[in-house]
């Protein structure tokens, strides 16, 4: 379905390389001179660093909500109302979490692992762009899929996408490795009932899978690179897709299924234009010649 105001989300865990795929879609909404509002994930969690640390020091037995998978853990009625008025009106509310690596946001005072606050979306934008981990989710309570136009799942073998978890929240959050790996085993119960059912849902997947061995991903160890892996791409609906035209347009591609594309890790990012550049064009043509 095509909205007035179409909603695009990348769903993955974290450490996925979702930011990836953002930078990518940056590239191609600077190029079509489309003006987008971006959304993060990690604005709609429910507690400041703060609050998780005394919530695990006073009341361990709430330690199963904490996970930023949980839907307890998240403000998804929040997200909903945002998705829909968006939708609708082109309008919304959100904020923006405060990570290690936001080093501009950090001189300006705030501090990791709090929020900004809430204030509305910039005004005359083509389409809203969200980053995170339920851009996908159907729950008991909640169909915030039911909203999206276009959801793009990232979804690395889980044992690359550990590895990347792990190198990047060393490097880049300076936590422990011991931490890490903590977080991961702690939120693995969320992982399975939130995050995987998503990616049964989204109209395409990219997975990447390795060709090095990283049958531990938790011992410490370089990230394969692009020219070590490969990358999946599913389509929901692959009858819409034109396989000769990709096939002749990234060198050494192939297809392992009727609705699956196979890439080397190199060419990612020219997959990604080739398939999603015209998907983008055709839900705003839509909206604008409805």
């Amino acid at each position: 379905m095509s909205r007035e105001y179409p909603i695009v989300a990348i769903t993955g865990s974290s450490g996925a390389g979702t930011t990836t795929v953002r930078r990518t879609f940056e590239r191609m909404f600077a190029r079509e001179n489309l003006h987008a509002a971006f959304v993060d994930g990690d604005a709609f969690h429910r507690y400041t660093r703060e609050e998780l640390a005394r919530i695990s020091r006073e009341e361990p037995e709430r330690m199963d909500e904490l996970s930023h998978f949980a839907v307890e853990a998240n403000l998804l009625d929040e997200l909903d109302a945002l998705f829909q008025e968006y939708g609708e009106q082109g309008k919304g509310t959100y904020r923006h979490y405060i990570h290690a690596e936001d080093k501009q946001m950090i001189e300006a005072g705030y501090q990791v692992g709090t929020f900004t606050e809430w204030q509305p979306l910039p005004s005359g934008t083509d389409l809203l762009f969200y980053e995170g981990l339920h851009g996908g989710l159907v729950s008991v309570d909640h169909d915030i899929a039911r909203h999206v136009d276009l959801l793009i799942g990232v979804a690395p073998t889980i044992n690359l996408e550990w590895i990347q978890k792990i190198d990047r929240d060393i490097k880049m959050r300076g936590h422990s490795q011991e931490a890490v790996i903590d977080t991961i085993l702690g939120r693995m119960n969320d992982y399975m009932h939130y995050i995987q059912p998503q990616f049964s849902r989204t109209h395409i997947n990219f997975q990447r899978v390795p060709t090095v061995d990283t049958s531990n991903p938790f011992e410490v160890q370089d990230i394969p690179t692009d020219a070590e892996s490969f990358v999946v791409i599913r389509f929901r609906d692959y009858t819409k897709v034109d396989f000769p035209y990709l096939l002749a347009m990234i060198p050494d591609a192939f297809m392992s299924r009727p609705h699956t594309l196979v890439v080397p890790g190199a060419r990612m990012s020219l997959a990604m234009d080739l398939i999603l550049g015209p998907l983008m064009r055709h839900l705003l043509d839509q909206r604008r010649f409805r």
